[in-house]
């Protein structure tokens, strides 16, 4: 097993230098859903909601969640993204929204925090929005699905692990 990098020998957090590695293209993909009532489902699906398009405003809450992901995760690097691309599906068979986030960038170290992030942020925002009619919302199965680049290659999950 990797040792965990952002903690020096002598047990202190710490930011890791990646000042030595290869700025290459890297690039992560992360999931989740949000687990709500039909009625409120329907409600984002139809667009009636008082508060406006619940999926429109995520949409542009996860690219800003994944653009601001250093500032909220404390060891995370500030990078400059070339690409965020937010998916939102409703499934009326779960009663939930599936959110799949695709973060690019060309950088020394990967995007999978962004990734994730924007994931949260943007299931997060559905819930805002909605709470007012469905305090039981679940969010869950936030996880990494693949990612791109960097000095450990290619990782994509597999199976429903």
């Amino acid at each position: 097993m990797a040792e965990l990098t952002h903690f020096t020998p002598a047990g202190d957090a710490h930011m890791v230098d990646v000042g030595n590695k290869d700025s290459t293209r890297r690039c992560a993909v992360a999931e989740g859903q949000i687990r709500m009532q039909p009625q409120t489902l329907a409600m984002i699906e139809a667009g009636s909601h008082a508060k406006g398009d619940v999926l429109g405003v995520a949409r542009i809450a996860a690219i800003m969640g994944a653009k601001r992901t250093a500032e909220l995760v404390p060891l995370c690097h500030p990078l400059a993204l070339t690409r965020a691309d937010v998916q939102l599906v409703a499934d009326a068979e779960t009663r939930s929204v599936h959110c799949t986030v695709t973060v690019e960038t060309h950088a020394p170290t990967g995007v999978e925090m962004e990734a994730l992030c924007a994931v949260q942020v943007a299931l997060l925002t559905i819930y805002d929005m909605c709470k007012a009619v469905d305090r039981g919302m679940q969010i869950d199965k936030v996880r990494l699905v693949e990612k791109i680049g960097g000095r450990s290659g290619h990782w994509k999950r597999t199976g429903t692990s």
